[in-house]
């Protein structure tokens, strides 16, 4: 099976999930850290921000916790910038774990490959996904730029986050990700003096 292209930004729950897309798809796939979604306002506003340039698929389980999950992003986000995406409802149980979950339903990370392969094939495009690559921003870029690497690394980069209306605290990896997606190159070169 060929590793789909998807060009949209994915939210899963958990790492476990994110890894399990790793292996189907090449895409920016983000966490909500399970119910951390709801303590952490920042990655809330990351997601809306992420939205505004192009819209998020949502996959999340199909138990009483990805629903609320699910619920929570949905109402924070314009119902037109989400691609809401629903696994089946499988009974089963993970392998890496011990016991069924609560609702012993399969999640994310238990669907089947060519299952999870065909629920995201429709949102494939190579195109798409070629134009992301494009831009040639990179940790090159933020090391020269003091973005990472220095004393005062994370403070430039929530200055920089704080100009474009993105959440303070971001990790160097979390924001060149988004910046690859919300401006070009050249918007980049201006906004840290470098043009």
């Amino acid at each position: 099976m060929e590793k789909l292209k998807i060009p949209y930004t994915i939210i899963v729950e958990g790492r476990y999930d994110k890894l399990r897309l790793e292996l189907i798809c090449d895409a920016r796939i983000l966490t909500t850290d399970g119910f951390g979604i709801f303590k952490k306002n920042e990655k809330l506003a990351l997601f809306r921000k992420l939205s505004e340039k192009m819209p998020l698929i949502l996959l999340t389980d199909s138990d009483g916790a990805g629903k609320l999950i699910r619920s929570h992003i949905t109402s924070a986000i314009p119902r037109d910038r989400i691609i809401q995406l629903y696994t089946p409802e499988i009974m089963g149980k993970e392998k890496r774990k011990k016991e069924f979950s609560a609702e012993g339903k399969l999640g994310v990370e238990g669907m089947e490959a060519t299952l999870l392969h065909d629920l995201l094939k429709p949102y494939e495009s190579e195109e798409a996904y070629e134009g992301y690559l494009e831009n040639p921003l990179s940790k090159a870029d933020f090391f020269r730029d003091g973005l990472m690497g220095g004393k005062e690394s994370a403070k430039k980069r929530d200055e920089l986050a704080k100009k474009l209306g993105l959440p303070s605290g971001m990790t160097s990896n979390a924001l060149l990700a988004t910046l690859k997606i919300i401006i070009s190159y050249e918007e980049y070169l201006f906004l840290v003096g470098r043009q």
